[in-house]
């Protein structure tokens, strides 16, 4: 089966095991995949991940170790906001804040996938890949 949106499963699932207070999840890899993860590291949204061998044969899993504060999930929202069939693109000066700068917006720019303050400090702009909060 194809999946139409590779890294809006990825969020789907880490939203799905954390309503379910899972420890961790099993994501299909990919580069961009491993990149957006960094990202929400560095922000300190997940514990981390590693890449573990797919018990199919050939292929990679990430194995994402889910963050927890006294019981509930670090991560209150995720969502996609550029999607394939509408790529939503901003300039570093017109970058979103969410919820006034609590949360997190990760940017696809052409030095990286980077969190919104990364890519206003460096004045890149790119495509909004997801809002987390």
């Amino acid at each position: 089966m194809t999946i139409s949106d590779p890294v809006g499963d990825m969020f789907a699932r880490i939203r799905n095991a954390q309503q379910r207070n899972h420890s961790s999840v099993l994501i299909p890899a990919s580069k961009f995949k491993k990149f957006v993860l960094d990202a929400m590291k560095r922000e300190g949204f997940i514990v981390g991940y590693e890449v573990i061998k797919s018990k199919k044969g050939a292929f990679e899993d990430l194995k994402v170790t889910l963050k927890y504060v006294q019981g509930s999930p670090v991560i209150n929202e995720i969502y996609r906001v550029s999607k394939p069939g509408r790529r939503i693109y901003t300039r570093f000066d017109s970058l979103p804040r969410v919820q006034n700068g609590l949360g997190v917006a990760i940017i696809s720019t052409s030095f990286g996938i980077l969190t919104d303050n990364e890519a206003r400090e460096k004045k890149v702009g790119g495509e909004i890949i997801c809002n987390i909060s």
